[in-house]
């Protein structure tokens, strides 16, 4: 039997400057019986690899329960609750919430590489190097976006407190209509899909540097995280088997949108991960959605993690996460 539950709406702050609006919706999309696992997500990219499941899951051809969240606190207080038994969130914050909850919290598979990109309105930044002088806006002061920033300007010998001005900004909507609003002298470091959404609205915004090739080149081999699936560690021990079927629901989730951009876009408008289907459709392409697990998902991530670690331990919890952080079940 099918519940379509209320559909609570938080809106975004958007500049009046903007033609569009990046609305931040909480979902509901519940089917199933009282087994059935309860999924979260957040909107945008690490959302985005789960509509072909959510669909599933609202026509009654899979057991799940979907909520979609406006910002990771939502998804933190529902976690809190036991709410939730899994959940696409930000990959470092599924170690903060590992060392906070005292290991209540496994790591299941990575769902979404790099989705950064410098963008400016002009034609002056060609490499790293052409951002030295230069004012960038940018969002996510203390969290992964700076990190990537400050470490790909550092390697490349550019000092971010002396040599460059960053002007972090609380939501990317206000870094469009600041490049909406500076003529042809912006430069901003955005995510997707909302360098997309600023492109399609202002023709002067053009991509000047894919920030994932960027940090790659630099990381020594450590690649850029964005998103992961995190489970609740008694969900792990107590439904083994449901754990084992949603993973290989979520992979085959994951490969439809990988090979049906339009159809994909389509249901992430639907579910409101992304307000317009034209705009996630543009951008699936740059937001690197994948389905990582296993062994290679334990090397990326600790990698990935002793580099945050390294540049603050505060932005993966404190310290880094065991071994048992790692869902391997093959390995047990």
């Amino acid at each position: 039997m099918k519940h379509n539950l209320p559909v609570r709406k938080s809106a975004l702050a958007v500049a009046a400057a903007l033609a569009f609006v990046l609305t931040s919706l909480t979902g509901v999309f519940a089917i199933g019986d009282k087994e059935a696992l309860n999924v979260g997500a957040l909107n945008g990219p690490t959302a985005m690899g789960l509509v072909d499941l959510m669909h599933k899951a609202e026509t009654g051809e899979a057991n799940y329960t979907f909520q979609i969240f406006g910002s990771p606190d939502e998804v933190v207080a529902e976690l809190s609750t036991q709410s939730l038994d899994a959940t696409a969130i930000p990959c470092n914050l599924a170690s903060v919430l590992y060392n906070k909850t005292e290991g209540k919290i496994r790591l299941a598979a990575i769902n979404t590489l790099g989705v950064l990109y410098v963008v400016e309105t002009g034609d002056s930044v060609q490499s790293v190097a052409d951002l030295k002088g230069k004012t960038i806006f940018a969002t996510g002061k203390g969290a992964t976006p700076e990190v990537v920033l400050r470490t790909v300007l550092t390697k490349n010998g550019i000092d971010p407190d002396k040599d460059v001005t960053i002007e972090f900004k609380s939501e990317a909507t206000e870094v469009a209509a600041l490049m909406k609003n500076a003529g042809d002298a912006a430069i901003a470091m955005l995510p997707q899909p909302f360098v997309t959404a600023a492109a399609m609205q202002n023709d002067k915004i053009r991509v000047a540097l894919d920030m994932t090739k960027e940090w790659n080149a630099v990381s020594d081999g450590k690649d850029l995280i964005t998103g992961c699936v995190a489970i609740r560690a008694d969900v792990v021990k107590k439904k083994a088997e449901k754990v084992a079927a949603f993973m290989a629901d979520y992979a085959a989730s994951v490969q439809f949108v990988q090979e049906n951009a339009g159809e994909a876009a389509k249901l992430i408008e639907e579910y409101s991960i992304v307000p317009k289907a034209a705009i996630a459709e543009k951008a699936l392409p740059a937001c690197n959605i994948v389905f990582i697990d296993g062994e290679k998902m334990k090397t990326l991530a600790e990698s990935y993690f002793e580099l945050l670690f390294e540049f603050d331990p505060k932005t993966v919890g404190g310290k880094l996460p065991a071994e048992d952080f790692y869902y391997l079940p093959a390995a047990k």
